[in-house]
C-alpha cells in the first residue's frame, strides 16, 4: 500500500490543522496510509511518527496551531540530517512527501534531492 508522510515545519499559522485533516481524510479516501511526522523536520530525522487515522484527525479543526506540532531544525540544513531524514521516510515506508511550511520556503526540498546528486 501506499503511504504518505505528512508534516507541519516553521512557525504556527492559521489553517495549519484543517490542512492536515484534509490531506489525512482524503487520502484515506483514495487508499492510502498516512504517517505524520511530529515535530516538523527535526521529528523526520528523529522518526517523531504517528499512524494518522480518519479519527485522528476528527476534533481538530478547533484546536489553534498544528496537531503534529512543529519546530525548525539545523540538522536538516545540512547534507547528513537531510540524509538520516531521507533513510526514516524510507524505513518508515512512506514514499510520498507533504509539506505545509510557513516562512522558511529553503527549507522544503525533499531531502531525496541530495540522494540523486
Amino acid at each position: 500500500m501506499k503511504r504518505i508522510g505528512v508534516l507541519t515545519s516553521g512557525g504556527d499559522a492559521p489553517g495549519m490543522n484543517a490542512a492536515i485533516r484534509g490531506v489525512t481524510r482524503t487520502a484515506i479516501y483514495y487508499g492510502l496510509e498516512v504517517t505524520g511526522i511530529r515535530h516538523g523536520y527535526h521529528g523526520m530525522i528523529n522518526k517523531h511518527f504517528v499512524n494518522m487515522k480518519a479519527h485522528s484527525v476528527s476534533d481538530i479543526l478547533a484546536r489553534g496551531g498544528t496537531m503534529l506540532k512543529t519546530s525548525r531544525s539545523k540538522e536538516f540544513m545540512e547534507p547528513e540530517g537531510r540524509r538520516q531524514a531521507y533513510e526514516s521516510l524510507k524505513e518508515a515506508g512512506a514514499n510520498r512527501h507533504l509539506l505545509r511550511t510557513r516562512g522558511h520556503r529553503h527549507q522544503a526540498r525533499v531531502p531525496r534531492h541530495d540522494q540523486q546528486a
